[in-house]
């Protein structure tokens, strides 16, 4: 009895390989109140309803932060709003979310942020596949002047590109 060939796997197209990114919440007041000087990306443990959440967009990283305590980066004050069919098993939205990092990686920030006074910021929480991942950025805060030549910069900037589209 003869056999049957198997099928060759059509190739994906470029854009279809790797996993599906996206972006749930976007820090953006934080590049406009901080030099950003590295970034890195992490993973987050949540539970079963705030995954939920995050998956439905319900979520806000704009005042949070990242600290190390006894060798885990833990994100600090970020909210991740109940979720609606929740019940008794519903999370709290504000609460400590410890950070998936390397060791080496948590104890170089850690100590980078604590000798050189930097602020370690989430820029970004997205899903990556089937996962809740967050960038972290390692930041300085600006002062106010720093913040008035990134206004000027960024209005200068317009209107170059203005005058080159009229003359185009």
């Amino acid at each position: 009895m003869p056999t049957k060939r198997k099928k060759k796997p059509e190739a994906k197209p470029e854009a279809a390989k790797g996993p599906l990114i996206r972006t749930v919440a976007d820090n953006r007041r934080a590049r406009f109140d901080y030099d950003v000087i590295e970034r890195m990306e992490a993973g987050l443990v949540l539970g079963g309803t705030e995954i939920k959440s995050v998956r439905a967009g319900k979520s806000t990283i704009r005042d949070g932060y990242a600290q190390v305590r006894a060798g885990e980066m833990w994100l600090q004050s970020v909210h991740i709003a109940p979720w609606e069919s929740g019940g008794p098993w519903n999370h709290e939205p504000v609460h400590p979310r410890r950070v998936l990092m390397h060791k080496d990686q948590i104890v170089r920030w850690g100590r980078v942020a604590g000798s050189q006074g930097l602020t370690i910021v989430p820029m970004r929480l997205y899903i990556k596949g089937h996962l809740a991942k967050v960038e972290l950025a390692l930041v300085k805060g600006r002062k106010r002047y720093d913040k008035r030549k990134a206004i000027q910069q960024r209005e200068t900037d317009r209107e170059i590109a203005r005058a080159i589209r009229q003359a185009v």
